[in-house]
This record gives structure tokens, C-alpha cells and sequence, in this order.
């Protein structure tokens, strides 16, 4: 009986030893599919995994109400209250979700009616939310393909149903992941989403600020209550911890119309840039 090959063995694979070759197989094969599938350029979107559609939401709220208005026990009716309040909060969210959703949808069908050799496509984390909105925007558009680089998380299931099977990843290491969402990214939508999607908002504002990505990357954080609720990023410009200029690396916005028009003349006019060199 031969002995087991080293990379036949799964034990060894999975161990400390062969953290670095794990390392490079989420470098080399989702490098390898992208060539495969001609995706070299994306517009990556980021947001919450916790917003559902808005027909759910509103749903889930008149059942609410219809189960406090025949409830008599004032115990019961308070829990159901309680839940009544957490869904009407979750509208807002669901709002955002169509809005994204409308904007991928722009985005794709305005790509695939260009016939132009060079493509954009939608790129998200995979997961739900506002990531599976922007994913089914994609999928709604005839032929619209789209990307879903999942990450493997206790309280989240696979890429969303909306990801082009092909161009779908599970990713283990946060960092790799990382790269491919910055690595392909011709220009970013940030919808309204939590500690992730803030994580990955200023680590590519660093990139940005600090050249470590040199291309242009026009950048729409979506959603102008949410954000200016949550950061006043002028003020570190009064602080002096950052400076006037950085500003300029985003706009803020509650419209669909504003944030795709945006996006195509940012897009298009780099493009007729680079046909000029």
C-alpha cells in the first residue's frame, strides 16, 4: 500500500503547519475562476446583513398588529408590542434594501446595453441583506451575472440564492477575502450596515488615503440619515486628523438617480482617460 501524498492529506491541510498553503489556494483559485470568467473589474456593494425586503417587513408588521389586536393577555401583549417596535425600527432598513436592489438592477442593465468589451460586475460579500438586495438586482436584469465572496460565519448560511453559481466563493481568512473585494473594485456603494460594513468603508478610505491604491475608486455611501447619523467625518477634517481633500473621496446620498448617475460618469469618464493614454 502507497503512502498518502501530502496534499492528498486532509489532516495535514487543516493544521497549523499548512496555514500558508491555505493562504495561497484563497489567492490562486479564485484568481484562476475570475480569468475563467472574464471578471476583471467589479462595483463592489457593502451593507447590512440584517435588512430584509420591504414586502417581509411590512408583513411581519400587520401580523403583529393583527396579533395585539385579539390578544387579551396584557403579558403577551406587551412581547408582541415589543416586537411590533423592533420591526417598524427594521422599515427603514428594508427601505435601503429596495433602493439597493434598484441600483444594482440600474447598474447591471446599464452595463450589459453599453456592448462594450470591458465589464462591470456587481460584487457584494454573498451573504443576505444588502448584499443578497444587491445580488438580486443583478439577477433581475436578463443574462445579469454577479459576485458573492462569502465568508464562512457561525450565524450565516452560504452565498445568497442571487450570486451567479459560477462567481460564488466561501472565503476563510477575513484578510484574502479582502484583497479580492479591493483587487477588482472600479467603484463602491456603501448602504447602511454595521461594524463590518464600516470595516471595510474606512480600510479602503486608508488604501485610498494613503496610495496604496492608486486608481480612482468613485464611492456612494448610500443612505444620508443612516450615515450622518452615525459619523460627522467633517469634523476630523475641524480636528485636523484628516484633510479637506480626503472629503472628496465620497459622496452622501438618499437617491437612486444621484447615486447611478454618479457612478456612470465617474466610471465613464475614467474610462475615456485611460482610452486617451
Amino acid at each position: 500500500m502507497r503512502p498518502e501524498k501530502a496534499y492528498k492529506n486532509l489532516d495535514f491541510l487543516n493544521s497549523s503547519e499548512a496555514r500558508a498553503i491555505r493562504i495561497l489556494c484563497e489567492y490562486e483559485e479564485p484568481k484562476r475562476r475570475f480569468a475563467e470568467q472574464n471578471v476583471d473589474d467589479t462595483i463592489v456593494f457593502f451593507g447590512s446583513a440584517r435588512s430584509k425586503p420591504l414586502d417581509v417587513v411590512e408583513g411581519q408588521i400587520a401580523d403583529l398588529k393583527r396579533n395585539l389586536a385579539r390578544e387579551d393577555s396584557s403579558e403577551q401583549k406587551g412581547a408582541w408590542e415589543a416586537e411590533l417596535k423592533k420591526a417598524q425600527a427594521s422599515k427603514r432598513l428594508a427601505e435601503y434594501y429596495e433602493k439597493t436592489r434598484e441600483l444594482a438592477r440600474r447598474l447591471t442593465e446599464w452595463d450589459m446595453n453599453r456592448n462594450a468589451k470591458k465589464r462591470y460586475y456587481i460584487c457584494t460579500g454573498g451573504g443576505p441583506g444588502m448584499m443578497e438586495a444587491a445580488n438580486r438586482g443583478a439577477a433581475e436584469v436578463t443574462g445579469g451575472r454577479s459576485v458573492g465572496l462569502a465568508i464562512s460565519l457561525p450565524f450565516e448560511e452560504s452565498v445568497n440564492q442571487y450570486v451567479t453559481p459560477d462567481l460564488g466563493f466561501e472565503f476563510h481568512y477575513f484578510f484574502t477575502r479582502k484583497y479580492w473585494f479591493m483587487y477588482l473594485c472600479k467603484a463602491m456603494v456603501i448602504s447602511p450596515g454595521g461594524f463590518g460594513t464600516l470595516d471595510e468603508l474606512f480600510e479602503a478610505l486608508t488604501l485610498r488615503q494613503t496610495q496604496k491604491i492608486n486608481k480612482p475608486m468613485p464611492t456612494v455611501l448610500f443612505g444620508s440619515e443612516y450615515w450622518n447619523d452615525i459619523m460627522n467625518i467633517p469634523k476630523m477634517v475641524e480636528w485636523g486628523t484628516i484633510s479637506e481633500k480626503d472629503l472628496e473621496m465620497f459622496i452622501v446620498t438618499d437617491d437612486v438617480e444621484e447615486a447611478f448617475q454618479y457612478l456612470v460618469t465617474e466610471i465613464e469618464t475614467l474610462e475615456k482617460g485611460e482610452q486617451e493614454q
